[in-house]
């Protein structure tokens, strides 16, 4: 039997503890410690009832247990130095999105993998629910041009607020979140970006005074399609509407209609942020009389996957990776492209311009 991979898990937050969790009840893995500066690694090793290595840094911790990969689920202005570091050691690397937090980091983290011949899958979580995978497949059969409309604004408070104001020192919500469903609408258009425009607001004092929680991107598309998508965090965001995820074009509309998730005081659970419940898939065809020719169809999803089976599925996806020895370069290509597209959105809201792609 082939030995387990010694994973080194690195951010014990909110992801970095599903993922722990994942590679716990794998026996593919095996964690060799569990790093963060606070208390979380503590509570990750007390709920997993195991006596995993506890570490405070990570270059400690990488040169003490010596894992053949490591999982990097902290703030993204780590991410890049983790990673440099990780492949510099020999090691795999599954991190959360964003891969970096600037386009040149991102470069130099996919050029480094390929001179190393290691892996790196960065967690884009929906790509692996299947129901969003039926959601994007839904759209393609709308024709062209499409009208892509999402958000997800958080009413963040208590633990989630402190979250969101330190993921705002490197980042703001459209870059954080919008790479999520850029890369959505651009698996849902095959088609190229052209240009950019977006809005943002300082709702808070808490931020520095440069950033923004609240932002809104438009994207248009080189085949007439155009998306837009909202993010905001804090204590003051509205939950009217924060889950919107509708796709229209010239034969009809396809949604995802989450009447729990979608409630009033869901938006801050992460479970809510990937729930999907039905699919909605509406026919234009009309007659004579301008009636419709087909009802509308409710698409049940019998395979809804919890967050934390989610985080179980992308771990598999990086499992096979490592053991088929797949090739990934469109995996990293689709990251760094939907991240450029991300800044780009930033820069217009700092800007007041539109940005050409």
């Amino acid at each position: 039997m082939t030995k387990p991979i010694r994973i080194l898990v690195v951010g014990c937050g909110n992801m970095g503890a599903a993922h722990a969790a994942s590679y716990h009840h794998m026996s593919e893995f095996a964690i060799c410690g569990l790093v963060a500066r606070g208390e979380s690694k503590n509570r990750v090793r007390e709920t997993l009832n195991a006596d995993y290595p506890l570490f405070d840094e990570f270059d400690t911790a990488l040169a003490d247990t010596a894992p053949d990969a490591v999982c990097i689920s902290t703030y993204p202005d780590t991410h890049e130095e983790f990673a440099l570091k990780a492949l510099d050691a020999g090691c795999h690397i599954f991190i959360e999105k964003p891969l970096a937090d600037t386009i040149l980091g991102c470069e130099k983290i996919i050029t480094k993998a390929q001179q190393c011949g290691k892996k790196v899958v960065v967690g884009y979580i929906l790509r692996h629910h299947p129901s969003w995978v039926r959601f994007i497949e839904e759209s393609r059969k709308m024709g062209k041009p499409l009208v892509m409309r999402m958000n997800l604004n958080q009413q963040s408070h208590g633990y989630m607020w402190d979250v969101h104001r330190n993921l705002m020192k490197s980042l703001s919500p459209i870059v954080d979140c919008g790479v999520h469903y850029i890369d959505v609408m651009c698996q849902m258009t095959r088609s190229k970006p052209v240009w950019v425009s977006a809005i943002g607001a300082r709702l808070t004092e808490d931020i520095a005074p440069d950033n923004y929680n609240y932002g809104q991107l438009q994207i248009r598309f080189e085949d007439g399609s155009v998306g837009w998508y909202e993010a905001g965090w804090g204590p003051m965001i509205s939950e009217t509407a924060f889950f919107v995820k509708d796709v229209f074009g010239p034969k009809g509309s396809v949604s995802i209609v989450a009447k729990n998730a979608g409630a009033s005081g869901k938006s801050d659970h992460v479970d809510s942020h990937t729930k999907t419940e039905a699919i909605r898939v509406h026919h234009a065809g009309i007659d004579g009389q301008n009636k419709f020719l087909k009802s509308d169809e409710w698409i049940d999803v019998a395979d809804e996957p919890d967050h934390q089976e989610l985080c179980n599925r992308e771990q598999r996806y990086f499992l096979n990776a490592i053991l088929q020895n797949t090739d990934l370069s469109d995996h990293l290509s689709d990251a760094l492209n939907s991240l450029k597209i991300a800044f780009a959105c930033d820069e217009s809201v700092k800007t007041g311009e539109v940005v050409r792609l």
